[in-house]
């Protein structure tokens, strides 16, 4: 008779049993899944936040970014539409003058080198021929050119 109570009340594997099979096991309490799922949805939201956030750091830099290049194609195409008397060449400053008749001219010679004649209604801006061929505005005279930079 004691064989047929002890396999009736043995289980097979008392590991996975959901409670303390003898009376020195350790205590089994059920965990609330409510309390684990809300621990772990907030951990998830804030580890996808911190993603999120940098990858609009990254929308908002590329953004800058090629902004710099439109403005950088149109004083570029600006600077193309002007006066030249002469072939710029790859890593040298000019600077961009406006004439009289509206027209614009980019020199050789800098705004205050001159001397006491300036022939030209006003400077526009210093720039710098880049390897690509546009050109990086080195300073603007913002008031006067309608490009944004």
């Amino acid at each position: 008779m004691s064989d047929a109570l002890d396999k009736k009340n043995v289980s097979r594997n008392p590991g996975l049993i959901g409670y303390a099979h003898t009376a020195g096991s350790a205590v089994i309490r059920p965990e609330d899944m409510g309390k684990v799922k809300g621990k772990a949805q907030m951990a998830m939201r804030q580890q996808t936040q911190d993603s999120l956030q940098k990858i609009y750091r990254q929308i908002e830099l590329l953004g800058k970014q090629a902004q710099e290049i439109n403005n950088r194609i149109e004083i570029s195409e600006r600077i193309y539409d002007a006066q030249m008397s002469f072939e710029p060449i790859i890593n040298h400053t000019y600077y961009l003058y406006e004439r009289p008749d509206g027209g614009d001219v980019l020199s050789m010679v800098g705004q205050n080198e001159w001397g006491r004649k300036f022939p030209f209604t006003r400077f526009l801006a210093k720039v710098y021929l880049l390897a690509d061929h546009t050109w990086k505005v080195e300073f603007m005279n913002e008031e006067e050119i309608d490009v944004e930079l």
